[in-house]
C-alpha cells in the first residue's frame, strides 16, 4: 500500500509516520507544502527520511496560497465571527490540492493527515480531497489508533526513538503560514488565561512597538492589492512586506472564542499582521468605489462566504458561484487607501480612486452648492414616513 501523508514534522506527523508503516505496512510517502511557515520545511525533509520515509516531497505553495486562496478571500472581505482572517482554512485546501497532486503522480492508494477527530482541519482536507477525486481512500489515525492525547503520543515516540519536537516551554499548538500564525490547545484551553509571555512570533507587543506611528500606502486593482508605498510588488512580496510592516507596529492580534464546524466552541488565538492591513484597506477603497446597494448586498453575503471557507467547502460550488459574484463586483474597486500604525492599531487616514470614485465631493459639501437641491429631502421623507404616518394614525385611534 501506498500513501501520501501530509507532513509538516512534528509529534503528530512524526509519530503517524511509524504508525501508518506499522498499521498498514504502506510505504509511505511525506508531503510538505511550504505556504510560509518558516524553517520547518527545510527540517522536514530531514526528520521524513530518518523516521522512515519512502520519499519526501517539499513544494512551495506560497504563491498559489496567496494568490488563489487569500486574496480572493479578500476580495471578498472574508472573515468568521467578525474577528478571524481564515488563515488556517485558506491554506487547508490549497495544502490538499498538492498533495492530491503528488497522490496522483505517485499512484498511491491513499493520504493521511494529522488532524484530531475534533477539529476543523480534518473536514477541511478530507472535504477538498473527495472534492478532487471522489475515490481517494483518506486514512485519519487520530479517528483510529488507541492513542488518546499528546502525552500517548510522546511515549510512542519515545519507544520507537522518534525525536519529540513539543517541549515544556512552549506549551500549546502552534500553526503558521504566510498570512498568520495560530495558538490554541494547552494553557489557551483555559478561556480566562491569557497567552503566555513570548507566544507571538509575527509581531511585537503593542507596549513596546515604535512610539511613533507609520503610514502606509495600499494600492488595489480591481480589489486585488498590487502595491504598497507606491512599489508594485508579486502577491508574496507584498503580503511578506506588510506582515513586517504591521508587525514592527504590533498589529494583528486577535484572541477569540470561536464556533468550530464540528460542535464545538473553541478559543484561538491570531496574529495576522498584513491581512489586517489589507482587510481595512480594502474596505477603506470600496467605501468610495461600491455603490451602496451593491455594497450592501455584499456584506449580507460576507458571513455566508466565511462559513463556507472555514467549513472546508472551499471547492463546493456554491463557494465558486459567491467567489464568481464577489469578483464581478471589484472591477470598481480600484484605487488607494493610507493606514496609520500606531501601538496595535491601524487606522484609515485616506481614501482615494482617480478612476472609479463615487464620492462627489460637490454634493456632500456643506457649503453653498448648484448640485443638490435641499427642498428635494421634504418630499423624500413624506413618502418614506407615509407608512409610519398611517400606523401611528392606526394605533392613537385605537388607544393603545
Amino acid at each position: 500500500m501506498k500513501v501520501v501523508l501530509a507532513y509538516s514534522g512534528g509529534l503528530d506527523t512524526s509519530v503517524i509516520l511509524t504508525w501508518l508503516k506499522e498499521t498498514y505496512d504502506a510505504d509511505v510517502i511525506t508531503y510538505t507544502a511550504d505556504v510560509g511557515q518558516g524553517e520547518e520545511v527545510a527540517e522536514a525533509v530531514e526528520k521524513a527520511y530518518a523516521t522512515g520515509a519512502s520519499e519526501a516531497v517539499v513544494e512551495d505553495l506560497t504563491l498559489p496560497f496567496v494568490r488563489d486562496a487569500v486574496f480572493p478571500a479578500l476580495r471578498a472581505n472574508a472573515v468568521y465571527e467578525w474577528y478571524y482572517l481564515l488563515g488556517t482554512s485558506l491554506a487547508r485546501p490549497i495544502i490538499t490540492q498538492g498533495m492530491m497532486e503528488t497522490a496522483a503522480t505517485h499512484g498511491a492508494d491513499a493520504i493521511a493527515h494529522g488532524a484530531t477527530g475534533k477539529g476543523n482541519d480534518q473536514v477541511r482536507f478530507e472535504l477538498s480531497a473527495y472534492a478532487i477525486d471522489p475515490d481517494i481512500k483518506v486514512i485519519a489515525p487520530w479517528r483510529e489508533w488507541d492513542l488518546k492525547g499528546r502525552a500517548d503520543c510522546v511515549a510512542y515516540a519515545k519507544k520507537r526513538g522518534i525525536p519529540v519536537p513539543v517541549t515544556p516551554e512552549k506549551p500549546y499548538s502552534m500553526d503558521a503560514n504566510l498570512l498568520h500564525i495560530s495558538y490554541e490547545g494547552g494553557v489557551l484551553e483555559d478561556p480566562w488565561e491569557g497567552p503566555p509571555p513570548g507566544m507571538f512570533r509575527m509581531t511585537t507587543d503593542p507596549e513596546d512597538a515604535p512610539d511613533e506611528p507609520e503610514s502606509v500606502i495600499i494600492t488595489f486593482e480591481a480589489g486585488t492589492p498590487v502595491a504598497v508605498n507606491g512599489e508594485h510588488l508579486e502577491p508574496v512580496e507584498l503580503l511578506t512586506k506588510l506582515n513586517e510592516i504591521g508587525g514592527r507596529h504590533g498589529v494583528g492580534r486577535i484572541d477569540i472564542v470561536e464556533n468550530r464546524f464540528v460542535g464545538m466552541k473553541s478559543r484561538g488565538v491570531y496574529e495576522t499582521p498584513g491581512g489586517t492591513l489589507l482587510h481595512h484597506a480594502h474596505r477603506a477603497v470600496e467605501s468610495i468605489t461600491l455603490d451602496r446597494e451593491v455594497a450592501h448586498l455584499r456584506d449580507e453575503l460576507v458571513p455566508r462566504y466565511a462559513e463556507m471557507v472555514y467549513n472546508g467547502f472551499w471547492f463546493a460550488p456554491e463557494r465558486e458561484a459567491l467567489q464568481a459574484f464577489m469578483d464581478s463586483i471589484q472591477v470598481r474597486v480600484n484605487g488607494d487607501a493610507r493606514l496609520k500604525l500606531y501601538k496595535g492599531s491601524a487606522t484609515i487616514e485616506g481614501r482615494r480612486s482617480e478612476r472609479h470614485a463615487l464620492y462627489d465631493r460637490a454634493t456632500v459639501t456643506f457649503e453653498e452648492d448648484d448640485v443638490y437641491d435641499q427642498a428635494d429631502a421634504a418630499g423624500f421623507i413624506r413618502l418614506n414616513a407615509l407608512r409610519l404616518r398611517r400606523l401611528a394614525e392606526e394605533r392613537l385611534g385605537a388607544g393603545e
